[in-house]
């Protein structure tokens, strides 16, 4: 490694693919056009059959490490397994289908001055691959500090937009948990919330694809089902006293779920029982033009 990493942190960016050569370039190409250089890409194949390898091997770059499974599995199980073979003192996440900007990377890691903030995320943009524009997520300012309770009302985290400490799987025997296959992601940002303080850049430094292949506009039912047993186990053991936010959280997806469904009584009556708020006003808005505005603004997640 050049002597002008010397004082930077190395940071593990974790990219799981499987069959993922369709947008793979760019995702790879936003890595390499990043202002920060002491990267290391641990590209984890999970049991690919198209072109995605031979796309890898066209970048020539020593950061980049291929790693292929012998077996596919969960999205959660793979990004543990990539996890396994990164070093870096702090972990980020890129999926193929995504990308980021060039100061993704610097912009964070100089947040990390306290030695309470275990975690960086930001603001991103959403791009519709078919209309080719694109929009901010969200508009509003994102809460930063001991979040738990905002993630229970809203979960405003993406994944693609984090960094945080390596230190920290560790230190709270943290991991992905590979029994979900939507909302892996939520429950590891949810017990990390609980442990260390999120900071947040109220700009967006990411950019994630609408293609009509995400896994989460496939799975919403899913999703809605693996919220409900996630929630009977927080009701189980979990002292925070935060079950309204939980259900209001279920019942927020199972309206969606209705709307992409057009069983729109159905959501009508299940919005008569949200809790008044922006939230509301916004499935209120999707019950009277819900097609054009799922397929434009991505509002499923």
């Amino acid at each position: 490694m050049n002597n002008q990493f010397n004082n930077q942190s190395m940071v593990s960016i974790i990219m799981n693919c499987h069959n993922g050569e369709a947008y793979l370039s760019d995702s790879i190409k936003s890595v390499l056009s990043q202002t920060y250089r002491n990267w290391e890409l641990i590209f984890w194949d999970n049991f690919s059959t198209d072109k995605s390898k031979k796309i890898l091997e066209g970048f020539s770059d020593n950061r980049i490490k291929y790693f292929r499974s012998e077996r596919f599995t969960t999205l959660y199980e793979a990004r543990n397994l990539a996890i396994e073979k990164s070093s870096g003192k702090f972990i980020s996440f890129l999926d193929v289908d995504d990308w980021w900007l060039p100061n993704k990377l610097e912009t964070q890691i100089n947040q990390f001055k306290s030695d309470e903030i275990g975690l960086v995320y930001s603001k991103y943009f959403i791009y519709n691959e078919k209309t080719k524009k694109k929009i901010l997520i969200p508009h509003k300012k994102l809460p930063q500090g001991y979040i738990t309770k905002q993630l229970l009302e809203n979960f405003i985290v993406s994944i693609l937009t984090v960094m945080f400490k390596r230190e920290l799987l560790q230190k709270f025997n943290l991991c992905f948990n590979p029994e979900y296959n939507i909302i892996g992601d939520f429950d590891f940002f949810f017990q990390l919330s609980k442990k260390v303080k999120f900071k947040c850049i109220q700009e967006p430094l990411a950019i994630y694809r609408i293609h009509g292949k995400n896994l989460s506009l496939k799975n919403l039912n899913e999703e809605v089902q693996e919220l409900e047993e996630w929630a009977k186990k927080q009701a189980s053991y979990d002292k925070i006293n935060n079950l309204n936010k939980i259900n209001n959280l279920i019942l927020y997806k199972k309206i969606f779920v209705n709307i992409s469904e057009k069983k729109i009584f159905l959501a009508f009556k299940k919005i008569l029982k949200y809790p008044n708020n922006y939230l509301k006003l916004k499935l209120l808005i999707l019950l009277i033009f819900p097609l054009s505005l799922l397929r434009r603004f991505n509002l499923l997640n």
